[in-house]
């Protein structure tokens, strides 16, 4: 009896072990770039983002909704939280995604959507997301990619997980008409300049 159970205490301790290590190498980030159905659809295609969920941030309105944030009186930013595998991408490439999805330049607005709720926003959690943002940014002024850069790089206060049916949008709606006329040209956009940061499947 004593064996069985110090070999079931040692089976616990491997496997809670294991599991600790195998969620530390996961962490999130956050992202505004316009609409969350393309922004969330987009980073689901990239290799190492293990989900993406669309919510709201940026603003003070305790538990925003839909309706409410849709007035830009929130505050919030349409955004998406990326829960992704470190050791598989890293917060730099996430970057380069963000930056390759969307038009940084274009003040409060986004392909037809314009309001402060569509704005492109960095929400960072540590010091190192702020610098590698603000960093990433810096580099990107001096390559003239683009005439300017609007990106708001700002601390996450807190993130408003959207309601149930906005999540996974574009999968669930592919016949939609925002979602056929907006969101997929954005996204054979980003395609043609990222396939290295895209899943095989």
């Amino acid at each position: 009896m004593y064996k069985l159970s110090l070999t079931i205490s040692i089976l616990l301790i491997s496997f809670l072990t294991f599991s600790q290590k195998n969620k530390s190498k996961y962490k999130d980030a956050y992202f505004a770039s316009g609409c969350f159905w393309c922004v969330e659809a987009i980073f689901e295609t990239v290799k190492g983002v293990d989900y993406a969920e669309s919510g709201y941030a940026g603003g003070s309105t305790i538990n925003p909704t839909y309706e409410a944030i849709c007035t830009g009186k929130t505050g919030h930013a349409e955004t998406v939280k990326v829960h992704y595998d470190t050791t598989i991408i890293t917060y730099k490439e996430l970057l380069s995604v963000f930056f390759n999805s969307h038009d940084p330049s274009t003040l409060n607005k986004q392909g037809p959507d314009s309001g402060t709720q569509y704005r492109s926003a960095i929400f960072y959690s540590n010091s190192f997301e702020k610098n590698s943002a603000l960093e990433f940014i810096k580099q990107l002024k001096k390559s003239g990619k683009f005439k300017t850069i609007t990106t708001e790089v700002s601390p996450l206060t807190k993130f408003y997980k959207a309601e149930a049916y906005h999540q996974d949008f574009e999968k669930n709606n592919p016949n939609n008409p925002y979602i056929k006329s907006v969101s997929h040209p954005r996204f054979d956009a980003f395609k043609k300049k990222s396939k290295e940061f895209l899943k095989s499947n």
